[in-house]
């Protein structure tokens, strides 16, 4: 797996984000846990691929939550487990939140998690993305640089062990 900008090990990775997705920015947010969820995070039982973040309605407007993230049941929890894909409420400054609400907003804008994983101090973060939908155009061009760069790699490679 590929490392985050800061440098973690992931613990989960959301790999098909940056085929399907334009990737403008990104934003490194906490989550708030019960025990049981941390304690299945750390065992890798958790998976981000169909996972999203937006604004809750109702009382809840102005917060950004992350939604269908599946973290599976630890077993050893019994009755005190957690529900696998709750919302689960992200950390992030109110100016960062308000920005990023508001470029949600807009049309064909969305959050998409990138990557989950346990910062120096033991704590869960996530990488955000502010993404913009490909068309297929757009997938298939990325299908083209990616081959055509390994096509050149390939390439050099040959031609220095020629020499």
């Amino acid at each position: 797996m590929a490392r985050p900008s800061n440098g973690f090990q992931p613990v989960a990775q959301n790999r098909r984000a940056r085929f399907d997705y334009e990737i403008l920015e990104t934003l490194e947010a906490g989550i708030m846990l019960t025990g049981s969820e941390v304690k299945s995070i750390r065992s890798g039982k958790v998976s981000i691929n169909e996972s999203y973040a937006g604004e809750m309605g109702g009382d809840m407007a102005g917060e950004i939550y992350l939604f269908n993230a599946n973290i599976t049941e630890y077993t050893e929890a019994n009755q005190f487990n957690h529900q696998p894909t709750r919302p689960r409420k992200l950390l992030l400054r109110k100016r960062q939140a308000n920005r990023f609400l508001g470029s949600i907003r807009r049309k064909g804008m969305t959050l998409i998690p990138l990557t989950l994983y346990f910062n120096a101090k033991g704590r869960a973060k996530i990488e955000l993305g502010l993404g913009k939908g490909k068309k297929t155009v757009d997938k298939r061009q990325t299908i083209k640089e990616r081959e055509w760069g390994r096509d050149k790699a390939r390439l050099l490679r040959n031609n220095n062990k020629n020499d």
